[in-house]
């Protein structure tokens, strides 16, 4: 079905500019960039796909029976996300709150091209339909890597908050007073950044933003005239064969320039006792929804509140392992454990609810997934957090953070946990 050809570059970071650059004539794009970080569970170092031969959009209602029949009938690569608010064709539950981005809530496409990166090596995965483009196409990229583009600077961004700091205050002890009351013991607030009215370059705000972020799941999505810009650290789901592996991250502390203060910092986040208990509930959440498909007894914690170090911050990650048996469907093993534990909470039907309440925007892109299928079912999902989203029809420019919120929590502290995981982005945007 398809056709590959590899070829070998000699400087693949002036290959991965130019190919962002390139993909910008399609209309989707996703571009999914590992910048290097050590992944045992990686398949490549960078994978791009464009241009839809076929395509599936559509609302939250019956959207995951949709896309089960779409990825059944194209038994080939298909690109795409999940938005947070397919929760809402899981469960009996609804978003109301305001969205300023109007991105579709589901959306794949089998691209009609695939570029695979692995070290130095470049594959061009091309249907036939368009594989005698390959010679062409790795020419227009090799001489792309020489060219040097202007791109305009932006005019000052003002960056808004969808509500104030006294507001997130009296959000978050709402929260806590349902934790005291038994309705939830955990679970994840969130609060939007925006500018209205502006013009950006989001391949611009990709190239600046993964070059202060170095994330592991870094994204670059485009669907028209919607765009996402993503430093993504965390992994929601891959499945390889009969494994199932997620990493929920819940424990953030800030990087220091000085080596003492930023291995003290390290040191802190791996002996917090909050921190290791937000983690260590989720990591019971993952277990909980794993084990809905899994074969029995097949459920593991492979490594339990590890901490890892980013350009920006040092998170605590967990990984959770199940086996499967090999004929389940792969939209299903994702339908039982969306969303992700890591952005909803503890019960989860529950904690949902309450962050519907009491969050004043709608998460959207945000808090869902980007990722894609292989043709044999294996499948590979970030979770979309420390990311920017941009609608350039209506001219509007989003970013959201949060954490979790449990009986330990201290409305300051969380605010300030926000304003570190939004530092990035604000800084990019604002420049």
């Amino acid at each position: 079905m398809r056709k590959t050809v590899s070829f070998k570059v000699s400087d693949i970071s002036k290959f991965k500019e130019a190919i962002v650059h390139w993909a910008q004539r399609f209309e989707e794009v996703v571009w999914l960039d590992g910048n290097s970080v050590p992944d045992k569970y990686g398949s490549f170092d960078a994978l791009l796909a464009v241009d839809g031969l076929t395509s599936i959009l559509t609302d939250t209602q019956e959207a995951f029976d949709r896309l089960q029949e779409y990825q059944y009938l194209t038994q080939d690569w298909i690109f795409g996300y999940l938005t947070y608010d397919l929760k809402n064709d899981i469960e009996s539950l609804e978003s109301d709150n305001f969205d300023g981005l109007h991105f579709p809530d589901l959306f794949f496409f089998q691209p009609k091209k695939i570029i695979r990166i692995t070290g130095n090596q470049v594959e061009f995965l091309y249907l036939r339909m368009v594989d005698d483009e390959i010679d062409s196409d790795f020419e227009l990229l090799s001489q792309d890597i020489h060219k040097k583009e202007e791109i305009s600077e932006e005019k000052d961004v003002r960056i808004k908050m969808r509500i104030f700091k006294d507001e997130y205050y009296r959000q978050v002890q709402k929260m806590l007073e349902h934790i005291h009351h038994g309705d939830i013991y955990e679970a994840n607030f969130c609060q939007e950044f925006y500018a209205l009215d502006i013009q950006v370059d989001p391949i611009k705000l990709f190239a600046k933003l993964n070059a202060v972020s170095k994330a592991p799941f870094a994204t670059f999505l485009k669907l028209n005239d919607k765009y996402l810009i993503s430093a993504s650290p965390e992994r929601y789901l891959k499945k390889i064969g009969t494994k199932l592996i997620s990493q929920p991250i819940k424990g953030t502390a800030k990087r220091f320039r000085n080596p003492i203060k930023d291995r003290a910092s390290k040191e802190g986040l791996a002996n917090d006792p909050k921190e290791r208990a937000e983690n260590i509930m989720i990591v019971d959440l993952v277990r909980n929804d794993l084990s809905k498909s899994a074969v029995r007894g097949s459920v593991h914690v492979d490594e339990l509140c590890k901490v890892y170090t980013f350009e920006q911050v040092h998170q605590m990650i967990s990984t959770v392992s199940a086996e499967v048996e090999r004929d389940k469907n792969p939209v299903e093993l994702i339908k039982e454990t969306f969303p992700m534990g890591s952005m909803t909470g503890a019960p989860k039907i529950s904690a949902m609810k309450i962050i519907e309440k009491l969050e004043a925007f709608k998460r959207g892109l945000y808090s869902g997934a980007v990722g894609y299928f292989e043709p044999s079912g294996n499948f590979d999902f970030n979770v979309v957090i420390r990311s920017i989203l941009y609608n350039s029809t209506k001219n509007y420019v989003s970013y959201a953070v949060g954490g979790a919120i449990t009986a330990r929590a201290i409305p300051e502290k969380e605010y300030e946990e926000c304003l570190l995981k939004a530092k990035a982005m604000r800084e990019v945007l604002e420049g």
